[in-house]
C-alpha cells in the first residue's frame, strides 16, 4: 500500500471518541478504587523508602499532598472521558498516572505501563472531534479524522498482546505448565473446579497452550472482520476468567477488554455514540458538523509515532545482550510484556561490615521495608542492589565506616528448589546500579528452553 495514500485515509471520528469514554471512565474508576482501598497511603506515604527506577531517582512520593497526584489524575481522567480541554486533559493524566506509577517500583505491573503509553499516545489524537464538551464550547464537530490515528491505538494492543504470546513459548510454560500448575493447585477452594479439575496435571497443560494460542492469535482474530464477533467472545470470556481466578492483577483484564473496543467496525461504533448521543441531543443542536478534522501538526505526530513504535517494537528483546536465564536474572525483563511467566519467591538478608573495624551485624528488613516491599525486593536484582546501596549509605551516616554490604539470598523459580540467587563474597556496594551485567547474579545452572 502506497504510505501517503494511507496516511490520507479517514474514519469515522466516533472511533475515537467511544475509546476516549471508556479509557477516560476506566481510568477515573481505576484510581477511585486506588484512592478507596487506602493504597495511596500503605503503598506511598507511610514507607520510608521507596525503591525508585534507574535514572528517575527524582520521583518521589510528597508525603500527604501525594493525594494530590491521584486527584490531579482523577479529575484530567473525568476530563477526558467527557472531552473537556482534552488536549491539556490528556497530558495532566500521561503526567500525573506516569508520575504515580515512577513513584515507587515494587508497584510495577504491565497494565500500569500500558496505560501509560496508551495515554501518551493520544496526546497527538484528536479524540476530542466528536461528542465532546469541547464540541459544545467551540460550536463544531467533526465526522472523519486520520484512520491512522485509530490504526495506531490497535497495534499497540496488537504489540502487547503478541509479544506477551511470544514470551509464553518456552519450556517451563509448555511442556511444564509452569506457573499455572502452582498457582491453579492453590485455587482448591473454588466451587466444582478447585476441589478435582484444577489440581490435575491436563488441566495445567491445557490452560498453558490455550493462554500461548490465545495471546498469540487474538489480535489477528480481532483484525479479521469475519472472525472479530468469536474474537470478541474470546477476549471477554479470557479477561473474566483470568480476574476470576487470578484477582491480583487487578484492572488489567478490565483494560484489556474495554481497549479491544477500538477493533470494532467505524459503523458499529458510529451507531453505538448515536444512540448515547441522542440522550444528549438538546446540547448538540447547536453543534455544526464539519466533515473532515483539519490535522495541523500530522507530520510532527507522524513522526513521533514512528519513533514511538520502533523503540516498542525492539525493546523488549533487550534481553539478548545479556547472558544467562532471563526468567532468573531478570535483566531485560520489566516492560517486555512478559505477563503471568514467573513465580518466584526469595529470602534475602543482608550483613553489615564496618571497613575499619570488621564489626558486623544482620540487618532487620522490616526496620526499613514494608511487608510488600521486602517481598518484591528479595527475588529481584535490581530491588536488592538498590536497597544494598541504601543500606550502606544509611549506616555510613550512622557511625560506621566504609561500610561494606553482603547479601545472603535464596530463590525459587517456578517451582525449582531454592538456591543461593546473590554471591555471598561480592560486597554491594561495590556494584553500580545501571544497565551492564550483573556478575554478582549465580547461574540458574538449567535451561530454559525458548524466547
Amino acid at each position: 500500500m502506497n504510505i501517503s495514500k494511507y496516511l490520507n485515509k479517514k474514519q469515522d471520528s466516533s472511533s475515537l471518541a467511544i475509546f476516549r469514554l471508556g479509557f477516560g471512565f476506566l481510568m477515573l474508576y481505576s484510581t477511585i478504587r486506588i484512592w478507596y482501598k487506602g493504597w495511596i497511603r500503605e503503598l506511598y506515604i507511610d514507607p520510608s523508602f521507596h525503591f525508585s527506577y534507574y535514572g528517575f531517582e527524582w520521583v518521589k512520593p510528597i508525603g500527604d499532598y501525594t493525594y494530590l497526584i491521584f486527584l490531579l489524575c482523577a479529575i484530567s481522567s473525568f476530563f477526558v472521558a467527557i472531552g473537556y480541554k482534552y488536549r491539556i486533559s490528556i497530558i495532566l493524566l500521561f503526567l500525573s498516572f506516569t508520575y504515580a506509577e515512577l513513584m515507587d517500583k515494587t508497584t510495577y505491573l504491565n497494565h500500569y505501563y500500558l496505560v501509560s503509553l496508551i495515554s501518551f499516545l493520544m496526546i497527538f489524537f484528536p479524540a476530542n472531534a466528536k461528542f465532546s464538551i469541547d464540541n459544545l464550547i467551540s460550536k463544531k464537530s467533526y465526522e472523519f479524522i486520520p484512520k491512522w490515528n485509530v490504526d495506531a491505538i490497535k497495534l499497540m494492543i496488537c504489540i502487547v498482546y503478541f509479544y506477551a504470546g511470544i514470551a509464553k513459548i518456552n519450556s517451563d510454560w509448555l511442556i511444564d505448565a509452569q506457573p499455572l500448575k502452582i498457582w491453579l493447585t492453590s485455587k482448591y477452594d473454588l466451587p466444582i473446579f478447585g476441589g478435582t479439575l484444577f489440581q490435575m496435571d491436563w488441566v495445567h497443560v491445557f490452560f498453558s497452550w490455550a493462554g500461548m494460542f490465545y495471546d498469540l492469535l487474538i489480535a489477528f482474530i480481532l483484525l479479521y472482520r469475519r472472525t472479530r464477533p468469536f474474537g470478541f467472545f474470546l477476549v471477554i470470556t479470557f479477561h473474566i476468567m483470568t480476574a476470576i481466578l487470578f484477582p491480583a492483577i487487578g484492572m488489567f483484564p478490565y483494560i484489556m477488554i474495554t481497549s479491544s473496543i477500538i477493533f470494532l467496525e467505524p459503523q458499529t461504533h458510529k451507531k453505538i455514540l448515536d444512540r448515547v448521543s441522542s440522550i444528549f441531543r438538546k446540547y448538540f443542536q447547536k453543534v455544526s458538523s464539519i466533515s473532515n478534522y483539519n490535522f495541523k501538526k500530522a507530520k510532527f505526530s507522524q513522526t513521533i509515532l514512528v519513533i514511538f513504535f520502533s523503540i516498542q517494537l525492539l525493546f523488549p528483546f533487550r534481553y539478548f545482550l545479556y547472558p544467562g536465564e532471563l526468567f532468573w536474572n531478570e535483566q531485560g525483563y520489566r516492560f517486555s510484556w512478559r505477563v503471568m511467566l514467573i513465580e518466584k519467591k526469595g529470602f534475602t538478608e543482608f550483613k553489615i561490615v564496618d571497613g575499619e573495624t570488621s564489626e558486623s551485624f544482620y540487618v532487620l528488613n522490616e526496620e526499613f521495608l514494608t511487608e510488600f516491599q521486602e517481598r518484591q525486593m528479595s527475588f529481584q536484582p535490581d530491588f536488592i542492589l538498590e536497597y544494598a546501596h541504601y543500606l550502606g549509605d544509611y549506616y555510613n551516616n550512622n557511625g560506621y565506616n566504609n561500610v561494606e554490604v553482603y547479601a545472603e539470598s535464596y530463590v525459587t523459580l517456578n517451582g525449582r528448589e531454592s538456591k543461593v540467587f546473590v554471591d555471598p563474597n561480592i560486597d554491594l556496594m561495590k556494584e553500580e546500579r545501571g544497565f551492564s551485567n550483573k556478575e554478582w547474579i549465580t547461574e540458574l545452572e538449567d535451561e530454559i528452553k525458548g524466547f
